[in-house]
């Protein structure tokens, strides 16, 4: 598929973008134009870039009924020489793929994916804001679409990426945020659908979510469905905790956990800033333990949106561990975004300029 940009777009005017991208907040406002792209027994067909807009969806489709869909999130950063660039949008590709195939959609090639998005990032790229951490979100997913109310996977389902430009996750700089820790309801089932990216997982995390917010935390922390014995990842980022003895420790890819791409990016540049990347189960028990003794020094989330966040503290209803230092978490955070943002060179190649 090419997704050809189209000879005469229609685009809102520069001083109308300009002032949205003062602070465009998250997911609030849409650019231009989607790509869209059909599915049947065919396969793959009808690519195309069109102006942005509601999508037509007969009341009977599947995604309404069996929540039969995955989606993405990537980034467009413009750098200082206002060039525009993606970072890793082949991981986001791969992924995309494993979680179709999880969820018994047909997987879109990784050539597709990737031309898609970058061919929207070109044609809307007058989107991209230049602002002190802003960038334009990417948007990727796909939904079974036919209209059909048995239970078996769509025969027919759509493709669309959409983009919107997004603001510094963190207004008023990098704050460490209280999470609260969950024991009593569960993200994902063991050999469910944890590694896979759809909505489902998102949706399952909500109402913990909700008791988070009502204990004065601003996310919680999941453990594992089976026992809540091990930390697995937070709503919708990953966990990590730096040691006393230097390393950088996640939990591993058990098929319940995301394989973020943030988190990826960081176990790579941890070895540059002094740390041991290490991949295991992580005892809830250890992390409460080593963050009171301090054997845990920090303790942080990461995900596109925030890239990184630091914790402060875990909390449940037995009580509050404290995470009072911050500064590997900060030094993985200024270094991941420094490329990013083109302000530091780019060892692992990571960044795609696209305009």
């Amino acid at each position: 598929m090419t997704f050809d940009i189209p000879k005469d777009p229609t685009f809102l005017g520069d001083d109308v973008i300009a002032e949205i991208n003062i602070d465009p907040g998250f997911g609030e406002y849409f650019t231009d134009h989607m790509a869209l792209a059909d599915y049947d027994e065919t396969g793959w067909h009808n690519d195309r870039l069109v102006p942005y807009g509601a999508i037509p969806m007969d009341p009977a489709g599947a995604v309404f009924h069996y929540a039969q869909e995955i989606f993405e999130g990537l980034k467009a950063y413009r750098h200082a020489d206002g060039s525009v660039w993606l970072f890793r949008p082949h991981s986001n590709a791969v992924r995309f793929m494993n979680s179709a195939r999880r969820m018994a959609l047909p997987e879109l090639p990784e050539e597709d994916f990737m031309t898609s998005v970058v061919n929207l990032a070109k044609l809307d790229a007058r989107w991209v804001p230049g602002g002190d951490e802003q960038s334009l979100y990417l948007r990727p997913f796909m939904m079974a679409n036919e209209s059909f109310l048995g239970v078996r996977a769509a025969k027919t389902v759509m493709y669309c990426c959409i983009a919107s430009p997004v603001g510094a996750y963190f207004n008023s700089g990098v704050q460490p945020v209280d999470i609260w820790v969950v024991q009593e309801m569960s993200r994902v089932a063991q050999d469910g659908t944890g590694s896979a990216k759809c909505g489902g997982n998102y949706a399952a995390s909500l109402l913990a979510g909700e008791v988070g917010y009502q204990k004065g935390c601003s996310q919680v922390l999941f453990t594992d469905a089976t026992n809540h014995t091990y930390v697995e990842e937070l709503g919708g980022m990953n966990f990590f905790m730096v040691t006393a003895k230097n390393e950088l420790v996640t939990p591993d890819l058990n098929g319940n956990v995301l394989a973020g791409v943030t988190r990826d990016s960081l176990l790579a540049l941890a070895p540059s800033l002094g740390l041991t990347p290490v991949e295991r189960p992580i005892k809830l028990s250890e992390v409460y333990e080593g963050l009171d003794s301090g054997d845990v020094k920090e303790v942080f989330a990461c995900g596109t949106a925030a890239v990184v966040g630091p914790i402060g503290a875990l909390k449940d209803e037995n009580g509050t561990h404290l995470a009072s230092e911050h500064a590997k978490t900060l030094e993985l955070r200024q270094a991941l975004c420094d490329i990013q943002w083109g302000r530091a060179a780019d060892p692992f190649n990571w960044m795609m300029r696209v305009a």
